[in-house]
């Protein structure tokens, strides 16, 4: 595009931001449409039946687990610049494949398909953005460019349900066709972008690009190609490159299951694990179902539950916006202990005000929901999206990241296809089990996720080679580590031994690494 600095930086997280926007549309578009009397009308399987209404929604998540896989084998080939326009033509298929079903012509068949295909677009998105957005961003802006991506996600859900309100007034086809047409908006965008976006500068090291990557280094820093900080910026990178032993830049999937210096298993598992909790806390019982339980659960009429809503969304998009204003002052743990405590507290207030099953009581359950998701949207919603692409080393990133999308989504579907399930069985017990959850979450984050916050990518594998180096929790190891720059990086990397050139021998977990050159930096 021509730019260099701080305008290029900004495109780039324009255009990815447009990318987790679409993610959060698709996310709530079905919320005010999959009940609604023209599309059960319009496919009758879905009529007033809650396994075929939690089907149709979720098997979008298993499109999204095949998108995931698909960037888990192809990822490092495809590269990050081409996997999001992919992912972008993909979904644009997808909302094609849905509007176009005719009634009477197998059209909930053609639908549920058009889902899957829009699933596999978001999936190969999602697993990838956030890595694109780590590996061009800045060490003290990273963290707040990737949750301005994580936090627009409630932007998008609330733009859909808002728009399925309005459409409700309007004809009957008009009612479902145009919230899942309007997709196309955020689609075209992220596709045609890209076309003049720089690659990932560390994704082309990987692929032995010096010169392309020296370029993008120097065009997003705002600095010439024969700058000192330009050179010293490939040099770091590339000695992590050469330590990690990530030659051609494809990693084999044994890798992501080493331990030694760099952790590569542990790494993946806060990543995954993060994404898991996530998923596993509700969230998708609120924001898919959130009309539904108004309707079902407090008794409100289908319009007043569509319009609170509504409501909910801008309590939620509000809410999402917190962390942009404290993510690098707060830090990554303390703001997930927080989300954590106030999403137990909520669904513990919800199930209480249901068990006695008055009217007036359910209000109460309504300031539980509406808690829950401010506490989600300042925290649990960005935060899975940044650390997975933050804590995990260049030598496995785009797979360990895709592995963390992959559980995000097969763990959405559960949780999108057993809701409704439960509500019609266990009525009030549904929030009692989620409110469990979500205290279990407490003492795992607590002794085993270490701080990123202001801390280089490089620093981060300091991080873990100082822990098992030195023998001391991760967590420990992150509060010791002091803050470097980058000649203090090139110096750490070669006390820990990271950088001596050494073949890496890949050792697995349990077995002490024999060689010096498995880290994995940036």
């Amino acid at each position: 595009m021509g730019l260099t600095g701080r305008p290029l930086s900004l495109i780039v997280s324009v255009v990815a931001t447009t990318g987790f926007l679409l993610f959060g549309y698709d996310q709530g578009v079905m919320s005010g449409i999959i009940a609604a009397d023209p599309f059960m009308k319009y496919f009758p399987e879905t009529y007033n039946d809650a396994t075929w209404q939690g089907f149709v929604t979720a098997i979008y998540e298993i499109g999204c687990l095949f998108g995931a896989i698909g960037i888990l084998i192809f990822g490092d080939a495809l590269g990050r610049r081409r996997a999001m326009m992919t992912g972008a033509a993909i979904m644009i298929l997808g909302v094609i494949i849905q509007c176009s079903a005719i009634k009477g012509y197998k059209a909930t068949a053609q639908f549920i398909i058009g889902r899957t295909v829009t699933g596999i677009g978001n999936g190969i998105n999602t697993s990838t953005i956030p890595t694109y957005q780590a590996e061009c961003s800045k060490t003290a802006n990273r963290g707040l460019l990737i949750c301005i991506e994580g936090g627009i996600i409630a932007f998008g859900t609330l733009i859909a349900y808002w728009l399925d309100y309005g459409c409700t007034y309007g004809p009957p086809d008009l009612t479902w066709r145009f919230p899942i047409a309007f997709q196309v908006v955020f689609g075209f965008i992220v596709l045609v972008a890209p076309i003049w976006l720089p690659e990932s500068p560390r994704w082309l090291l990987t692929k032995d690009r010096t010169d392309e990557a020296a370029k993008v280094i120097a065009a997003l820093r705002g600095l010439r190609t024969d700058d000192e900080e330009t050179k010293l910026q490939v040099s770091i990178i590339m000695d992590s490159i050469r330590a990690s032993g990530h030659k051609g830049g494809n990693t084999p999937f044994s890798a992501l299951f080493t331990g030694g210096k760099t952790q590569h298993f542990r790494r993946m598992l806060l990543g995954v694990s993060s994404q898991f909790f996530q998923q596993i806390g509700g969230c998708n019982a609120v924001i898919y179902f959130f009309p539904l339980l108004f309707e079902n659960s407090i008794h409100q009429t289908k319009n007043m539950s569509l319009l609170l809503g509504g409501v909910n969304m801008i309590v939620y998009s509000i809410f999402a916006t917190t962390s942009w204003f404290i993510i690098e002052r707060v830090g990554r743990r303390k703001l997930f202990l927080v989300g954590t405590v106030g999403q137990c507290l909520s669904m513990v207030l919800v199930f209480a005000c249901l068990i006695p099953g008055t009217e007036t009581a359910a209000k109460g359950a309504a300031v539980g929901l509406f808690t829950y998701i401010a506490f989600f949207g300042a925290t649990w919603l960005p935060l899975p999206w940044l650390y997975p692409a933050e804590v995990n080393p260049i030598k496995t990133r785009a797979k360990a990241n895709a592995m963390s999308t992959c559980s995000n989504w097969l763990f959405n579907f559960m949780i999108v296809m057993i809701t409704p399930v439960m509500l019609d069985n266990i009525g009030w017990a549904t929030y009692l089990v989620f409110a469990v959850i979500n205290a279990c979450f407490f003492p795992i984050i607590f002794f085993f996720y270490p701080e990123t916050k202001r801390r280089s990518l490089e620093e981060i594998d300091l991080i873990f080679a100082k822990g098992y180096l030195e023998k001391m929790g991760y967590v420990r190891a992150s509060k010791e580590l002091p803050f470097l720059d980058d000649r203090g990086i090139e110096e750490k990397l070669r006390e820990y031994g990271l950088v001596d050139g050494e073949e890496d021998k890949g050792a697995h977990i349990g077995e002490k690494e024999v060689d010096n050159g498995n880290a994995i930096v940036a």
